[in-house]
């Protein structure tokens, strides 16, 4: 019997990432992120340079600055967090009107399933 012949390249076919970067709101989706992303890091850069340029002109101690500084990060992931929650509740309204299931509503089925299964295979007894 013949077999198909062993590929020598152990990379995973790109074919599923191709699908994926064909959808338009993926593509947007992706260049958000990637905005956001470095709009973050961008920010970040920027306070830590205006708190060094504070600490030398003496307007402030470095003492402080710290503080300063920890205070601006601590603000900045409460605020990631809230902006968190609302893109997922935003996508979770995308996915239920477009009438995607959740993985709540597929385990469900596959319980289902599998319980189906079993009761065929004990009538076939």
């Amino acid at each position: 019997m013949p077999t198909k012949p062993k590929t020598t390249t152990d990379e995973p076919s790109e074919k599923p990432k191709e699908k994926l970067e064909s959808y338009p709101l993926f593509d947007a989706a992706r260049k958000v992120l990637l905005a956001s992303i470095g709009a973050v890091a961008l920010a970040q850069d920027e306070m830590e340079d205006f708190v060094k340029h504070l600490v030398e002109r003496g307007e402030i101690a470095e003492k402080d600055g710290k503080k300063l500084m920890h205070e601006m990060m601590d603000k900045r992931k409460k605020r990631a967090g809230k902006v968190e929650d609302e893109v997922t509740k935003r996508i979770e309204n995308i996915l239920d009107r477009m009438s995607v299931p959740s993985k709540a509503d597929i385990d469900a089925l596959s319980q289902k399933i599998a319980e189906l299964s079993k009761k065929i295979d004990e009538l076939k007894k």
